[in-house]
């Protein structure tokens, strides 16, 4: 069902009919969770923190699993499967881990439920399990134990293995796709003979996840190392991709950590070196999950839906046949079906296009608002008038609305629209990342220098990111600095790998400065 247009004005003249009841500028949080719903990407499940992903959020996630399932690959790294449950003494090997993932475990005790004689279920106090098991928050100890296992000698290296699985961590506030206490990502974890081969490799996936997030999610990010409170829980360093939402917030998109041989000494992974002696590997791991696709949303939605990147849109070109329910609909839908068979013979971004016809019993214009809310790249609608013209009125959905605030469609000749299709997706694709790095870049401060005041009030609702320049302090002094940002809601992101040179002093402390670093706002 579309819900009432509200109106939004564009200029001091003109007004637009928009699809959703609430606009980004009025409340983004709501804005966020109605585009969810409207564009069908997800619902609540019934059990806190769980959402069921509908067919168009599942479609995107397969689509960003497929392109980055050949990247992994293409590095050498191999898919696997690991158990659900680990095992609690797994995590108690490695003493920084468990006390990171602590409040987040989700611990099975007994395995059998009985009657309670009113009616309910309750665990069976003789089916208590002589080891509680956790419910996957990571897989670094389990993966880990098969790892030392594998690894006898050097030749036994690299190893570098990779899972797509559901992870659970029993977040205490959830938002869909951002944080959720169950979600799906994968995880891929590597072992290597000496640090700098597993940091060739660590660096290699944040890479990977940073042409990524340009790549196909169209989606600009900032890659960089963690400042030290911020590392994952047992890791030497922790590197991320960091992405600017509308509203000015940051987004941690994937991460990339070094382990050292800490999880490996916890584990057991030794290998004997070509001169005969013990050594303890070196390990990584590395991730992104289906925070991805709130990225994608609240990068790229509008007050009109979701604008779908061409390159992870299940569907990127939709057919819409305009039927009456009359004589004429037959050529219609034939016109449509011919046309559809043309666009499946071509490409763009080296893959056959994916093209859906419509014939859902609805009106085309529900149909049209349904896909614009969903973020379908190029709709294109085809009533009688076309067949008999030998045309389509085409929609971009980068380009919803004309200048006098009317629908931009295009009527245009098949055979125009069809030679066009592919540099048409290509050319979305590009103008959504070129629309999200001109925003990135504009709202990223470097001449702050009063966070309190920047930060301050309904003007800095999207504030942005500030860079400041840092002496990269530890124990103490960070400690200090951690709780002033912490009063002020923000947090340091990461300092970003291709950073100016320091040229001034420390912005907390007056020490030199020996890197540079981005405060702002977090998801």
């Amino acid at each position: 069902m579309i819900r009432n247009h509200i109106h939004y004005t564009i200029t001091g003249k003109i007004l637009i009919k928009h699809a959703l009841s609430v606009t980004r500028a009025q409340n983004f949080a709501g804005w966020y969770q109605e585009v969810i719903s409207e564009a069908d990407l997800a619902e609540e499940s019934g059990v806190r923190g769980c959402m069921v992903i509908r067919p168009w959020g599942y479609g995107m996630w397969e689509r960003i699993q497929k392109l980055m399932d050949a990247e992994i690959k293409a590095a050498g790294v191999e898919n696997c499967y690991f158990p659900l449950f680990i095992p609690l003494s797994f995590f108690e090997k490695e003493a920084d881990h468990v006390e990171g993932f602590a409040k987040e475990m989700a611990v099975v005790t007994h395995h059998r439920l009985i009657g309670d004689g009113k009616g309910k279920l309750v665990p069976d106090p003789d089916s208590k399990l002589e080891e509680p098991l956790v419910v996957r928050p990571t897989s670094e100890t389990v993966i880990g134990a098969a790892m030392s296992r594998w690894v006898q000698s050097w030749r036994d290296l690299p190893l570098m293995v990779n899972q797509w699985a559901n992870v659970v961590r029993w977040e205490m506030r959830t938002r869909m796709f951002l944080r959720t206490s169950e979600f799906l990502w994968q995880e891929g974890h590597t072992a290597h003979a000496d640090r700098a081969d597993a940091m060739q490799e660590t660096m290699r996936a944040l890479e990977m996840y940073r042409a990524f997030a340009e790549g196909p999610l169209a989606m600009p990010v900032v890659a960089g190392e963690k400042p030290e409170n911020e590392r994952f829980p047992g890791a030497v360093a922790t590197y991320s991709i960091e992405a600017m939402m509308q509203d000015g917030k940051a987004l941690q998109a994937g991460t990339s950590h070094y382990l050292g041989t800490g999880f490996a000494e916890a584990s057991g992974i030794k290998y004997q070196d070509k001169d005969g002696s013990q050594q303890f590997a070196h390990t990584t791991s590395w991730g992104v999950s289906t925070r991805m696709i709130g990225g994608v949303i609240m990068t790229h939605g509008d007050d009109d839906g979701l604008r779908c990147p061409p390159q992870i849109a299940p569907h990127q070109i939709v057919i819409v046949p305009m039927l009456r329910d009359n004589d004429e609909d037959e050529a219609v839908l034939e016109y449509c079906r011919s046309l559809r068979l043309e666009l499946l013979a071509l490409s763009a971004f080296g893959e056959p296009l994916r093209v859906l016809l419509d014939t859902k019993a609805a009106k085309a214009s529900n149909k049209r608002w349904s896909w614009v809310k969903k973020g379908a790249p190029i709709i294109v609608e085809v009533g009688p008038r076309d067949v008999g013209e030998g045309k389509a009125a085409v929609l971009r959905r980068d380009r919803l609305y004309k200048d006098d605030g009317k629908l931009a469609t295009a009527f245009t000749p098949r055979g125009e629209f069809v030679a066009a299709a592919a540099g048409l997706l290509e050319d979305i694709q590009s103008t959504l990342y070129a629309e999200a790095k001109e925003r990135l870049d504009a709202n990223i401060r470097r001449d702050v220098t009063d966070l309190a005041s920047h930060f301050a009030g309904d003007e800095a609702k999207f504030a942005g990111w500030v860079e400041v320049q840092w002496a990269r302090p530890t124990g103490a002094a960070l400690d200090k600095i951690v709780e002033q940002l912490k009063a002020l809601k923000l947090t340091m992101r990461n300092s970003p790998i291709d950073a100016a040179a320091v040229d001034s002093a420390c912005f907390f402390t007056g020490e030199p400065a020996v890197e540079r670093i981005l405060i702002g706002r977090t998801y």
